[in-house]
């Protein structure tokens, strides 16, 4: 049983359902050249979920790095090195490791070390370096006057006080 090409290219001939097809046709079946809207729908929504899984999976493996971000810069670079290392490898441990390195704050070694590593190199060069100045304490200002400029010893400056009239009461 041959069809004809005329009879295939009416409309009617797409409309008449098979004979041996069921009489009840589920709603996701479509019609021959009709675009599939269960295909599209879940083509969008697996895109969907690959992305948002994706950022959830980027989200989870920086969250060493985060952590990490408050703690000194040391500690933070071997975080980051561990945590690309998990990344690449798709070992496990490394992001365990980054991630128990982020949570415990080290004790900072560096600054005592630069400093007597500092202190050596001026020994050596036979320079000082420059002492930190000690905090001035605030004098009591005087009747009609700002403080005075050059710091005094207590021992003169408890006498004019006294004959300007304050006591030590």
């Amino acid at each position: 049983m041959s069809e004809t090409p005329h009879a295939a290219a009416t409309p009617d001939a797409a409309a008449v359902p098979n004979a041996a097809a069921p009489h009840h046709m589920p709603w996701f079946m479509t019609a021959p050249g009709a675009t599939d809207g269960l295909m599209v729908g879940m083509l969008i929504f697996l895109i969907v979920v690959i992305v948002l899984v994706g950022n959830l999976y980027f989200q989870l493996h920086a969250l060493p790095e985060h952590r990490a971000h408050r703690t000194n810069k040391t500690q933070m670079e071997i975080v980051a090195i561990l945590a690309l290392l998990a990344l690449f490898t798709h070992n496990h441990i490394f992001w365990i490791a980054a991630l128990l390195l982020a949570f415990v704050q080290l004790p900072d070694f560096s600054t005592p070390l630069n400093s007597i590593s500092d202190s050596l190199q001026s020994l050596v060069r036979g320079t000082r370096l420059p002492l930190p100045k000690p905090e001035r304490h605030a004098e009591p200002v005087l009747e009609g006057g700002s403080p005075p400029l050059t710091s005094e010893p207590e021992a003169t400056a408890a006498p004019r006080l006294l004959e300007k009239g304050v006591s030590h009461a």
